[in-house]
């Protein structure tokens, strides 16, 4: 099957012939039809097999007639990170060479007026990332009541990624009825969930089995120590011809930190993560496509918006904590038929990430090794221990710990050898010996209590009291403030009774 047989108008298939596409890929083959007909599509297919082309080339052809209205866009397309987004303006941009649309980018870090007037002009085709299209909406900048046709690309990325209220936030803001394309490269229960509220009576075309990897990359796992990482990525780097090459990491800041690493070893080596500017990330994503830069360090927030068909190598220099991501980082490479490459690196702690992804991708993951960097099993259990430090090294397995005691300092844990109080025999002892050590100050007896030593407290304290209670308040005060002195004798509670409570009292005068 070729273009010319799906439908498309000779303005479309001359862009096409101009960017040398000759034949449809079959996710495009069988959803073209079925959108250039109206129905509801629910598409499922790996990354790298046209998905973007499937919905824009037909989506041309529809909005070929008819005039957008100021703020009221005829359709929407929705992506989860801004490369994305930017990646399919640029395909409208292409396949719509000769026809008249307008077309709007929403996108965070650009200019909110800029935005506007295009959206003041009326735009046939919105493209825009879920928190900047309600920020404008809340602001009264645009309307979605005119929305014909609405796309969620990448809808499984969504869902990782908290869109999802977002999502059906929007979805309750277009009118009832709209066609509506649901794309995605896995399928899980979540998704099909979302597929069933969002369409109605759809197509579903699915031309791979969910989450499954393209033949044409040639995969690698190898199990190194944490503190190996680094060594065994360069020298893997050095070992293949690397035209260029993806880095992928799990956290910004070990995207900042192995940047740096590989700069310091002479690597021509770029970073990108979500907390750059956005004039960064492009500029950065320039400078990698036009081969400026060969390798780019990068977090998950780039793992779906570069399309280069030319990307020979992917490394995951973390193992994927989520399973379908590591399906859609080495989808990066191995694109339209020609060939990649995916190495991934694991510790022993990462046994049950790796089982996930072969799990999931229904194979198991070849193991390589690195020439001068020893390959080490996966610990046993269910890798949920705790992670070693940076600086911490590993003991070898042969090394056991005494019966009773932990890995961590040899202190026992059983509760069976526990006392009364909770504490092992140990901790008791040690506690007897502090508490032998630190001197204690006599017992203090209660203000009720008996003392035992009465017959030596001083004749002072026998004398009775009762003519001192009669005293009324002045002279007491006076007494006790102004006309006593350092011969007054004091009452008090006891042998260690503190200052601020003790009280000067004038005994009466005998006769």
């Amino acid at each position: 099957m070729t273009f010319d047989e799906l439908g498309l108008s000779p303005e479309i298939l001359q862009a096409i012939s101009e960017l040398g596409y000759a034949d449809p890929t079959p996710i495009q083959a069988q959803a073209i039809p079925f959108v250039l007909m109206g129905r509801d599509v629910l598409g499922c297919a790996q990354t790298g097999t046209g998905k973007t082309a499937s919905f824009t080339l037909p989506m041309l052809e529809i909005l070929h007639n008819g005039r957008a209205r100021a703020r009221m866009p005829r359709s929407l397309i929705l992506e989860p990170t801004r490369e994305l987004a930017t990646q399919v303006a640029e395909n409208f941009e292409k396949y719509g060479k000769y026809i008249n649309l307008s077309m709007a980018l929403l996108i965070g870090g650009e200019s909110f007026a800029d935005q506007e007037k295009k959206l003041d002009r009326g735009v046939d085709v919105l493209i825009a990332t879920p928190g900047r299209l309600i920020d404008l909406f809340e602001r009264g900048k645009i309307l979605m009541s005119d929305v014909k046709t609405l796309v969620i690309d990448e809808a499984d990325r969504m869902l990782d990624m908290g869109f999802i209220p977002d999502v059906e936030r929007i979805v309750s803001l277009l009118p009832k009825l709209r066609q509506t394309l649901f794309f995605s490269a896995t399928m899980a229960s979540e998704i099909r969930r979302l597929a069933d509220a969002f369409l109605m009576n759809p197509k579903e075309i699915t031309v791979a089995p969910p989450a499954t990897t393209a033949s044409t990359v040639t995969q690698g796992l190898t199990i190194v120590d944490e503190m190996d990482k680094r060594e065994a990525l360069r020298r893997l780097i050095r070992a293949e011809q690397v035209t260029n090459a993806l880095i992928f990491c799990n956290r910004k800041r070990d995207v900042d930190i192995l940047y740096r690493s590989l700069t310091k070893h002479g690597f021509n080596v770029a970073q990108l993560h979500g907390d750059m500017p956005q004039s960064k990330r492009t500029e950065t994503l320039e400078k990698f496509k036009r081969g400026e830069t060969a390798l780019m360090v990068c977090s998950d927030v780039a793992a779906r918006g570069i399309d280069i068909a030319a990307l020979s190598h992917v490394f995951n220099f973390d193992t994927p904590i989520h399973a379908e991501d590591y399906v859609h980082r080495i989808g990066r490479t191995g694109r339209a038929g020609r060939e990649g490459h995916a190495y991934t690196f694991a510790t022993p702690d990462d046994g049950k990430h790796v089982a996930a992804i072969e799990k999931l991708i229904g194979k198991e993951i070849p193991r390589i090794t690195i020439d001068g960097i020893e390959l080490l099993p996966f610990e046993e259990g269910d890798g949920k221990g705790r992670r070693r430090g940076r600086h911490e090294r590993r003991k070898p397995a042969g090394d056991k710990a005494p019966e009773g005691a932990s890995r961590e300092g040899g202190r026992d844990r059983g509760r069976n050898r526990r006392g009364k109080n909770g504490k092992s025999e140990s901790q008791e002892v040690a506690a007897a010996e502090i508490e032998a050590a630190i001197p204690h100050p006599p017992v203090h007896q209660g203000r009720h209590e008996k003392l035992e030593s009465s017959a030596a407290l001083p004749a002072v304290e026998k004398a009775p009291l009762e003519p001192v209670r009669q005293q009324n308040r002045h002279e007491r005060r006076s007494a006790g403030r102004r006309d006593h002195d350092e011969d007054t004798p004091v009452l008090a509670f006891g042998d260690h009774m503190p200052a601020f409570l003790m009280r000067p009292v004038r005994l009466p005068n005998p006769r």
